[in-house]
């Protein structure tokens, strides 16, 4: 496996590691994980794609700016670009998980021609209208837990959230392995990106008419365990105009490690579909307003 540095436009340097050819992948990790948390789609798709997974501003081995202001949402979608551009990718399929799922939306707003497509998974928490006060709080205070304890303490309680318990009960070893490379984050890194990225991003109810507008063909994951994407999840189907919605059973948040092989499976059947320019907007006859066919 390769491993490169690439600097930002406002000079960050990010951590990147590569393997495999073919049409290129972008995996985008979550808050709770790293450029680690994509082994077992790295192993699995770099038999047929070129493959990239790179740590977050504020994920050593990636830099950790001190300054919050170097942390936010737009900086995330950026920093994909920063990513591509560095290892000169025209166009990348963008994977990412929860945080990673937001920053996957957004270049698809900001950036369309340079995705073939993206698989936002696990994406929805703070988007919910009702609960968006409640999370940009919690927000804030687990950044100051992880100041105030660590990582290394703080990452036990956080590692067994009420979407992250199904991961542990699934598979004890690899949740083991899941909360110690949390363990091993930067606090002030971690602290930052819940100010900077995850207290501010937009809901994505507010961005419908972009939404609406965008024509990357889109996968939409969730868990049916990880209950505050689960409305997020069906709101962008209804609203992307080529999208899907996967829904996994007895699932969690966690997706890509709690179930690797089907989510192998299905991300892997779509970015297919989407190469055979076979993933296409919804066909105007399904129209969700009729129920059955009278004449």
């Amino acid at each position: 496996m390769a491993t490169a540095s690439v600097t930002t436009d406002d000079g960050v340097g990010l951590h990147v590691e590569e393997a495999g050819c073919g049409t290129a992948i972008v995996f985008v990790h979550e808050f709770g994980g790293d450029h680690r948390s994509w082994e077992p789609q790295m192993r699995h798709f770099a038999r047929r794609h070129r493959c990239v997974t790179f740590g977050a501003r504020g994920y050593p081995p990636s830099e950790v700016p001190a300054d919050v202001e170097k942390y936010s949402q737009a900086r995330a979608a950026a920093d994909i670009l920063a990513v591509m551009d560095g290892l000169g990718i025209d166009k990348a399929h963008i994977v990412g998980l929860s945080m990673g799922g937001f920053a996957a939306l957004h270049f698809g707003l900001d950036h369309p021609a340079r995705a073939r497509s993206l698989t936002v998974a696990g994406a929805g928490y703070g988007a919910e209208k009702k609960y968006e006060d409640y999370f940009r709080g919690v927000s804030l205070e687990v950044a100051a837990q992880f100041e105030s304890q660590g990582s290394e303490k703080f990452a036990r309680t956080y590692a067994i959230g009420a979407s992250r318990v199904q991961f542990q009960n699934k598979d004890p070893r690899g949740w083991a392995e899941f909360a110690a490379q949390l363990g091993e984050h930067s606090a002030v890194g971690a602290a930052n990106t819940m100010r900077g990225v995850q207290a501010k991003r937009p809901s994505i109810y507010d961005l419908a008419d972009r939404l609406e507008a965008m024509a990357v063909p889109t996968l939409v994951v969730v868990g049916d365990e990880d209950d505050h994407c689960i409305a997020p999840g069906v709101f962008l189907k209804r609203v992307i105009p080529a999208c899907g919605l996967l829904v996994l059973p007895k699932t969690g948040h966690t997706l890509n490690l709690e179930e690797p092989a089907m989510f192998n499976q299905c991300v892997a059947d779509f970015i297919a579909l989407a190469e055979a320019g076979r993933w296409s907007p919804r066909d105007p006859r399904a129209n969700p307003a009729e129920i059955m066919k009278t004449s």
